[in-house]
């Protein structure tokens, strides 16, 4: 796959963003964490960024922000081992406590994502260490089993989870994926499995030739376009039955009876 020099892209968007300076002061607001840092994570600690990126998908994250000291002291500090085996009376009284967000679908999916923290901590010896030597330049396989072994992870949200851990992250927002399809990498804006291969060998061509990270080329990409939005797609009118006809308005002339009366 042929691609252009990156940096034609990031002075794009730093032309959008009002310059270098302000764009690099606006990618240090996600920095990445080194193998090692994330690799020392604990198990609680996974099962919590994890929940809360669950929680933030359609909530602002100011909301999720101000809510979180109640989400830790509601299930003991995302302890695995304890949310693993919250039971329905559990989850019952946690989907009626005002102090959270409640979710009942989202809270009911913290028993299964914590026994499958639990499940990678048992194969691999740390769920952290598991992730952080996963290698970025196959991040979207990464992805894939996390969204099919853990529960409301599908979208972004596996991808936002890894990136809030501290792993380079990539984020097919639509207006990256705007921003792909300008430069040639995709047909179409979709997330599909093979379009999310294609944006992974495109960013690590990328990253091979600038030296940056997934989660850099991710948001400089966003950041060099504005996606249009999607019109609504127009509704069709529903068939009419064979052999129907259109409904006709009965009119009443003036002093005669209503339907279904008559005069004596």
């Amino acid at each position: 796959m042929d691609v252009c020099d990156f940096e034609e892209i990031f002075e794009i968007a730093a032309a959008r963003k009002g310059g270098r300076a302000n764009l690099n002061r606006i990618l240090s607001e996600t920095p990445s964490r080194s193998p090692k840092a994330i690799a020392t994570l604990s198990e609680d600690r996974v099962l919590a960024a994890m929940t809360k990126s669950i929680f933030a998908n359609g909530f602002a994250y100011r909301i999720i922000d101000a809510k979180w000291p109640a989400f830790e002291a509601a299930f003991h500090g995302f302890d695995p081992h304890a949310c693993a085996f919250l039971n329905d009376e559990d989850l019952d009284l946690r989907m009626r406590d005002r102090t959270l967000v409640r979710s009942p679908r989202k809270i009911a999916a913290i028993p299964p994502n914590a026994q499958f923290v639990l499940d990678l901590a048992t194969e691999h010896g740390s769920t952290a260490r598991f992730i952080a030597s996963w290698p970025d330049r196959d991040f979207i396989e990464l992805v894939l089993l996390v969204r099919k072994r853990g529960t409301l992870l599908g979208g972004e949200t596996a991808m936002r989870f890894l990136r809030r851990l501290g792993k380079p992250a990539f984020v097919p927002s639509p207006d990256m994926l705007a921003a792909l399809v300008r430069e040639g990498v995709l047909e179409r804006p979709t997330a599909s499995n093979r379009n999310l291969r294609l944006v992974q060998e495109a960013l690590n061509r990328w990253s091979e030739q600038s030296g940056r990270d997934l989660t850099v080329l991710s948001r400089v990409l966003s950041m060099s376009t504005n996606a249009a939005p999607i019109p609504p797609r127009p509704r069709r009118a529903r068939p009419r039955r064979r052999g129907s006809s259109p409904a006709r308005t009965r009119h009443r002339l003036p002093g005669s009876p209503p339907p279904g009366r008559h005069r004596r």
